[in-house]
């Protein structure tokens, strides 16, 4: 998946884009950050389902799947149409999803999985990563 300078917001070789401007990308990433989430968007790759069957699927409860589903509406991963009494759940862009959850796996590939690793973000990593220390800066014991 290449995109071009004007495809990610850049005006040229050798911009730099300011963190302001890359804060949309960072919301998207924080989005699909949950193992949950990206269960779900997995099972959604293979067409609609009902919260029903992503609880069958997944074996977490209701509430649990209900409340991931509404973090991934918000981010506008998926939408919902009625159906009877229950909602049916899509991906809202599958063609675009599956290529950076694709491109997500061959970078983990390509690192040797490094970022399971990273004592900030990795899976055995505290729930809130300590924020960055500056030289100036002690941090606290």
């Amino acid at each position: 998946m290449t995109m071009t300078p004007e495809e990610n917001g850049e005006t040229g070789e050798g911009t730099v884009l300011a963190p302001d401007a890359l804060a949309p990308t960072a919301a998207l990433f924080r989005g699909l950050s949950d193992p949950t989430r990206l269960a779900i968007l997995h099972h959604l790759t293979f067409g609609e389902h009902r919260v029903r069957d992503l609880t069958d699927h997944l074996g977490l409860a209701q509430s649990t799947i209900s409340a991931h589903l509404s973090c991934l509406r918000d981010c506008g991963l998926v939408t919902s149409r009625p159906r009877g009494r229950a909602s049916l759940f899509s991906l809202t862009s599958a063609p675009e999803l599956l290529d950076v959850l694709t491109a997500a796996k061959r970078l983990l590939h390509s690192t040797g999985d490094a970022p399971a690793l990273c004592p900030n973000y990795g899976v055995d990593a505290p729930t809130r990563p300590a924020p960055p220390t500056s030289p100036d800066t002690e941090r606290p014991t």
